[in-house]
């Protein structure tokens, strides 16, 4: 079959023919024997150029055994927290760029696991979906500091940048992860997540005034207003009863440790709002107030103005008619200013004691006079209670020459 067109770089004949006599089907000049085209091997991209071996016999990389788990872990993660199709997405796509990084090449097997949920953390502080890194910790298991610094090295290897979000962004999801709802307790302790989380954002509020916020890990605060809200929206005596450790138990919820003081100095604050109720007859105390929290909301910035003015007042009142212990008092010097303030930083009110020098420390010169008892305490070998006994002999001989 003659080949139109193609003429032979050999003699320039027309008279080119196909050549089935070898593996590879080739173009001939009929005339000159000369090849005109080789076919297959020099066809579209590899046209006038060396075919090489990873171009002809070569196949695609395979993903390793570790990532293909950790894109399944990346799935599991999004599935428990019920994120969109987007974030799994984009999380995938952070998955495979961070493990395919040099930073993430030669690291432990447990930095590997804990990056797929910092790449789900990440894509979701992009997409405005609200979750805590403490979630993340407990779904996979691990360590908060270590999963947030696996969370800083991934955004400084792929040069990105994430949200930061506070409380309130968190608090409905927050709540979404207590299992109290009528399907799962009994009917005097169930509560709706929508009025948990409007109740709980209201306490959040009362602590962001009264500093407790400041400074703090979001996670155990949290905690501790959906427990007081949780308390405060049917204070019945079972309810009341109950406290934070069964309260966790009920909700199917991992305590945090620090949750407990959260309570207590939440408590505090509302107790200092709660003594300014007008037709509150009875004394706020922590043990009762939690039946005044719907007051103490509602009313929350009028209660605090009057609580504010109420402080200064008892502070004029002292400073112009001070006892003889609040005068001596006042002439020392006063470390901690939080006691003088109404609502102060836990920095402040719970600032950390240094410890009392020793009192074999205190008042040490260096001039003092050192006993025989305590140098002989100092010899330890013979030769050095020799070059002592010789040093004595010469100062005693120095000393007798001089007189």
């Amino acid at each position: 079959m003659s080949a139109a067109g193609l003429k032979c770089p050999g003699c320039g004949s027309s008279n080119v023919v196909e050549d089935d006599l070898h593996a590879q089907r080739q173009l001939v000049c009929a005339d000159c024997g000369a090849v005109a085209s080789e076919g297959l091997l020099t066809h579209d991209t590899f046209e006038g150029r060396d075919v090489s071996y990873s171009w002809t016999a070569a196949v695609a990389k395979k993903p390793c055994l570790n990532q293909i788990n950790g894109q399944q872990r990346v799935t599991a993660i999004c599935r428990a927290l019920r994120v969109s199709k987007e974030i799994e997405d984009q999380s995938k796509t952070y998955f495979k760029q961070a493990y395919e990084h040099q930073s993430f090449i030669f690291v432990s097997l447990q930095k590997k696991e804990n990056l797929a949920g910092c790449c789900v953390l990440l894509s979701c502080r992009q997409l405005d979906w609200p979750i805590t890194m403490g979630t993340i910790s407990s779904l996979l298991e691990a360590d908060t500091l270590m999963v947030g610094a696996v969370y800083q090295e991934l955004m400084k290897s792929l040069k990105i940048q994430a949200p930061l979000v506070n409380v309130t962004d968190l608090m409905e999801a927050h709540c979404q992860e207590y299992k109290i709802t009528p399907h799962d307790v009994h009917e005097d302790l169930a509560e709706d997540h929508r009025d948990l989380n409007k109740r709980a954002l209201a306490l959040v509020e009362v602590a962001a005034d009264s500093l407790i916020v400041t400074g703090r890990k979001p996670v155990p605060l949290m905690m501790a207003t959906v427990f007081l809200a949780w308390q405060s929206l049917n204070p019945n005596r079972l309810r009341l009863k109950t406290t934070l450790k069964k309260f966790c138990l009920l909700a199917k919820m991992r305590k945090h440790k620090a949750a407990i003081t959260r309570v207590a100095e939440i408590k505090g604050a509302l107790c200092k709002l709660g003594k300014e109720i007008p037709w509150v007859t009875d004394a706020v105390t922590p043990e009762n107030v939690v039946r005044h929290v719907e007051d103490i909301v509602k009313n929350r910035s009028a209660l605090l103005r009057s609580a504010l003015r109420t402080h200064e007042a008892a502070l004029q009142q002292d400073r112009d008619e001070p006892t003889d212990e609040e005068s001596e008092a006042a002439q020392r010097p006063q470390a901690n200013w939080g006691n003088r303030v109404l609502f102060a930083p836990p920095c402040v009110t719970r600032a950390k004691k240094r410890k009392a020098e020793p009192e074999s420390l205190k008042d040490v010169t260096g001039d003092e006079d050192i006993s025989d008892g305590e140098i002989d305490s100092y010899i330890r070998t013979p030769q050095e209670a020799r070059e002592f006994a010789l040093s004595q002999a010469a100062l005693l001989t120095q000393t007798e020459t001089s007189k």
